[in-house]
């Protein structure tokens, strides 16, 4: 089972486990849909309020009803949705906080798609401040005001410093290396508004205490 972090009638907030997908994708294999029948018995539901890349771990929303599911859709697309993310990046910025704003377009390549700076693009705007560093790397926490695909990946490789285990905007990770991105904190302004906080996975724990994590 998936640790949960938060819990009530209408929601359920997951630690969802950095490598699993939320949902199945064209060629199967395991996915945060799989303990959906340990969630909820009933034949409508759950449903998943948002999405995670599956390498990154953290806060991930389950609704448990349909109401329930449209609150939380309406608060994401409202702005009533906070959410903090905690990197591990290559490198360090020059300033310690500061906004990144530009376009993000999806683009296919022969070796797959990615995310790239497009006037053509959705706008993508995130917040970020250095809360440590230490030898060739930092720990910065980004707050996206908007959430278009791999936002916090491609405006951390913009801001000169890739996350650490980012094969796409990075550099390629060393042998058994993972991403270093959490979805630390969640919250949504309902009534009453739901709240979780994410530990740090156990690959990130190392790199984010020689950056002054205790």
């Amino acid at each position: 089972m998936i640790p949960i972090l938060y819990q009530d009638p209408r929601f359920v907030v997951l630690n969802k486990p950095a490598g699993l997908a939320v949902h199945p994708g064209p060629r199967g294999g395991p996915s945060v849909e799989d303990v959906f029948p340990q969630l909820s018995r009933r034949k409508d539901g759950p449903w998943l309020a948002h999405r995670l890349d599956a390498d990154t771990a953290g806060c991930l929303v389950i609704a448990l009803r349909k109401a329930a599911l449209i609150a939380a859709q309406q608060a994401f697309a409202g702005g009533h949705a906070h959410k903090v993310y905690w990197a591990v990046v290559r490198g360090a910025p020059t300033a310690d906080s500061g906004t990144v704003m530009n376009r993000l377009l999806r683009r296919s390549e022969k070796s797959g798609w990615r995310m790239v700076v497009d006037p053509a693009g959705q706008p993508a705007e995130t917040q970020w401040q250095a809360l440590g560093r230490g030898a060739g790397i930092a720990w910065i926490e980004f707050r996206p005001l908007t959430g278009r695909t791999h936002q916090i990946r491609v405006h951390a490789a913009g801001l000169g410093c890739p996350i650490v285990g980012d094969p796409v905007y990075g550099q390629p990770p060393a042998m058994g290396e993972r991403l270093h991105l959490l979805a630390r904190a969640i919250r949504l302004d309902l009534d009453p508004p739901v709240e979780a906080e994410a530990p740090p996975p156990e690959h990130m724990l190392a790199a984010l205490r020689r950056c002054g994590f205790s």
